[in-house]
């Protein structure tokens, strides 16, 4: 009994990132796979079977959340449980209670995995999981939240790197973006009515990749692309204004997703304006993870997990250029309800957040488990697979 309960619970160090780690190349798998039969459905229908669980509107969905919650989330909780006792020097607080987190985890991805294809769904986009799963996320985020500032109460560094900073802030912002996103206070439906709904909707569905997906992905790269390079960051104080400039300048951009719709005009100018604005905490961040890189770029090539995460800071340059190009009226009279809007979100999530992600895991899964990668040359191999589809996605 005490063999099964150390298996399900363990108490070493680091064993709970290793298993986010293994979950999201797990999730990751199967999440690309219902983007693959999706996107077949819409260029060879009459290939798959005529059943409800494998129509476009059903795999959709199950795409998008089996991507964000399974593979990037997965991915981002296994970092962050590394990089917090590091960056701390302490141990993580809790260790058996991570390990719970992941099993718990695991069970919410995969009640996503049966609910949707089978239709149960609050039918709003971005915001699809009924009732029961959204606790579900809403309870691992507070559990991830209370491991993360109980590890920074007991720190033995009196300084806070930046990397902490984004990720206790972002397991909060998650924590009340989804909540309010998802209008869980409402179980039947989880919904508004009419704009209003709409305005709250594209609040989360903006703010998904901006204050869930964002935090996280910047917290990995400022610690991996540092210490991959052996070199400090460029301003320490610039990063910390690139924090506070995210959440003030990101918490209202999701309403230029509704320009042609009847919203408030003051509202519009506010999303157009913030959505320009982002430029500022964007290149606050890229100034200070590139600029150390000068007479030293060579050493990200010397491991293929820093290579991935700098390349997921190059998408994140040009997915940041063009969202806020996007976000003019005259721009997106051109651009809305079309392929550039698709391109532009697989920029954001696979260019951007899924090379950081795959990053952090083959930097920080050597460094938990002691071991080397099973094979570089694998790796690199996924690095240009997935550079190549990534970028032929967008062209």
């Amino acid at each position: 009994m005490n063999h099964l309960f150390d298996f399900l619970l363990p108490s070493a160090p680091g064993s709970a990132s290793k298993r986010f780690f293994l979950t999201s190349a797990f999730w990751m798998l199967v999440g690309v796979s219902y983007g693959f039969l999706g996107a077949l459905a819409m260029v060879a229908p009459d290939l798959l079977p005529s059943i409800p669980h494998l129509s476009f509107g059903r795999m959709r969905p199950t795409h998008i959340n089996l991507v964000i919650f399974g593979f990037l989330m997965s991915a981002f909780f296994g970092g962050l449980l590394y990089v917090v006792p590091a960056v701390c020097r302490t141990k993580l607080y809790g260790e058996r209670l991570a390990n719970f987190g992941v099993w718990f985890w695991n069970a919410v991805v995969a009640g996503i995995l049966y609910a949707l294809p089978k239709g149960i769904t609050q039918g709003r986009e971005y915001a699809e999981l009924p009732w029961l799963l959204d606790l579900g996320v809403l309870a691992a985020l507070f559990l991830l939240a209370v491991l993360v500032f109980a590890t920074i109460a007991r720190r033995q560094e009196k300084l806070l790197y930046v990397s902490a900073w984004y990720i206790a802030g972002g397991l909060v912002w998650s924590f009340f973006v989804y909540a309010m996103g998802n209008v869980v206070w409402v179980p039947a439906h989880g919904s508004w009515q009419g704009m209003n709904d709409q305005i709250l909707m594209w609040f989360y569905g903006h703010n998904v990749v901006g204050l869930v997906v964002t935090p996280q992905a910047v917290a990995l790269a400022y610690y991996v692309l540092p210490r991959a390079t052996r070199q400090p960051l460029w301003s320490h104080t610039l990063s910390l204004f690139g924090f506070w400039a995210l959440i003030v300048m990101y918490t209202h951009t999701g309403t230029h997703h509704l320009l042609q719709a009847p919203v408030p005009q003051w509202l519009k100018v506010l999303s157009i304006v913030n959505s320009i604005a982002l430029l500022i905490p964007v290149f606050a961040f890229l100034t200070n993870v590139w600029l150390p890189l000068k007479g030293r770029f060579d050493r990200i090539f010397e491991n293929v997990g820093a290579k991935f995460v700098f390349t997921g800071t190059v998408w994140y340059l040009l997915t940041c250029l063009q969202g806020p190009f996007q976000s003019l009226p005259s721009v997106q009279k051109i651009t809305h309800f079309t392929q550039w809007v698709i391109a532009h979100a697989h920029m954001a999530l696979l260019g951007f957040g899924g090379f950081i992600a795959v990053g952090a895991v083959y930097y920080i899964l050597p460094l938990v488990t002691g071991r080397r990668l099973y094979s570089t040359r694998l790796a690199d191999m996924h690095y240009w697979l997935m550079l190549i589809a990534t970028t032929g996605i967008f062209a």
